[in-house]
């Protein structure tokens, strides 16, 4: 993807911040996930890391925690997330946008003190090694091979002409899943909803859903149906970007003749079956994006109707701006988000947590899936909680 498209966007949002006392201890910390059972968790202490020549030395200040951090894990052989952050044998460094401080370059193009906004472990530093360099940096560390450029970009906040520094905390939180829920809904546009007169959303409180149910509903084409659990019913019902919202349970009282298409943003394998059973040949195309319900049956022997398909964004990014070229796609970009950015303001409170009493706490939350969807939880592992 092209430098400069993917991170030039601006949010502004009050903070809630909930400080700690500052930790000084310097050493390395690393968060990991056992990759056969993502509820098993270890923090290992490590010396902070040396650089070779052409590698730059990042200090990780402080990363948003959301359901994609799930999905990542979900998807983590799939599209390469366990390769990111080298970690041991059975053990994975779940991947989470946010921001970092070079601390230390062996890089003759990357200055020391250069702040970056990317994806970074759960932890306290990120060894790089940069390719291109300029607005963007371009980590081409070997073991990052074939991964999407999306993915390897660390955008530069000096030459980033929306940066605020007072507003890096949404920034991180809705920046990449926005970008995913605007090329969700331009994928569907493209395929002109495939004759579709609904969209059925699943996970409707997590945020990614709830910003492609903004971009549907702004673009008129077709009914957004937000499918949830009783527990975050209201929430969801009250967020007025859905046209219609019912629970996993209700599923069948849908008109089962009326054309739709399935985002797929659960992964549970009961409510695919049970949608692409009412619909059969009227679901007119089903995708997943998420797996927040990662851990249900997901068997899907013998579904009828379409065949699910997988929703790369990276993907339908690229065709866009060879279509747009870089100027036309960041306008509509920019376009989508100024909207999305002010119904924002009305549901969405951001607190920060220190430390890994604090990180593990909102990691299990959002693996249960039962954290708090009006909020967004940022992290830094430089706090005081638990050390």
């Amino acid at each position: 993807m092209s430098p400069g498209l993917v991170w030039a966007i601006y949010f502004n949002l009050p903070v809630e911040s909930k400080e700690g006392p500052v930790d000084n201890n310097s050493e390395g910390i690393d968060f990991l996930v056992n990759k056969d059972d993502w509820g098993k968790t270890r923090f290992e202490e490590t010396p902070v890391p040396e650089i070779s020549s052409g590698q730059v030395l990042f200090s990780v200040d402080r990363f948003a925690l959301t359901a994609n951090n799930i999905s990542y894990a979900f998807a983590g052989d799939l599209l390469g997330y366990w390769r990111f952050f080298p970690a041991p044998e059975g053990w994975g460094r779940i991947p989470a946008m946010g921001f970092g401080q070079v601390i230390r370059s062996m890089h003759p193009d990357v200055a020391e003190g250069i702040r970056c906004f990317g994806f970074y472990p759960m932890s306290r530093h990120l060894v790089i090694e940069p390719g291109q360099t300029g607005a963007n940096i371009m980590d081409a560390s070997a073991h990052r091979d074939g991964i999407s450029p999306f993915y390897n970009q660390y955008a530069c906040s000096d030459q980033d002409a929306l940066y605020q520094a007072d507003h890096e905390d949404v920034l991180m939180l809705l920046r990449g899943l926005f970008m995913t829920s605007f090329l969700a809904e331009d994928f569907l546009g493209d395929n002109d909803y495939f004759g579709a007169e609904s969209v059925l959303i699943s996970s409707a409180s997590s945020k990614t859903s709830i910003a492609l149910a903004h971009q549907v509903s702004g673009a008129k084409r077709a009914q957004s149906v937000g499918l949830t659990s009783e527990r975050n019913r209201e929430f969801v019902g009250g967020l007025g970007c859905y046209d219609k919202v019912l629970t996993y349970g209700e599923v069948t009282t849908l008109d089962g003749q009326s054309p739709a298409v399935y985002v797929d943003m659960a992964g549970s394998g009961p409510v695919l079956r049970a949608i692409h059973g009412h619909f059969e040949d009227r679901l007119r195309h089903s995708c997943s994006i998420g797996a927040t319900h990662w851990d249900s049956d997901n068997d899907r022997e013998g579904l009828a109707g379409p065949e699910p398909v997988f929703f790369f964004a990276p993907e339908q990014g690229q065709k866009r701006i060879a279509e747009l070229g870089s100027e036309g796609f960041q306008e509509s970009l920019a376009s989508a988000w100024s909207g999305f950015r002010v119904f924002t303001e009305g549901w969405m409170e951001i607190r920060r947590g220190n430390g890994r009493e604090d990180l593990e706490k909102n990691y299990m939350a959002a693996l249960r899936g039962s954290a708090d969807p009006s909020q967004g939880q940022v992290i830094s592992l430089w706090g005081a909680s638990g050390e």
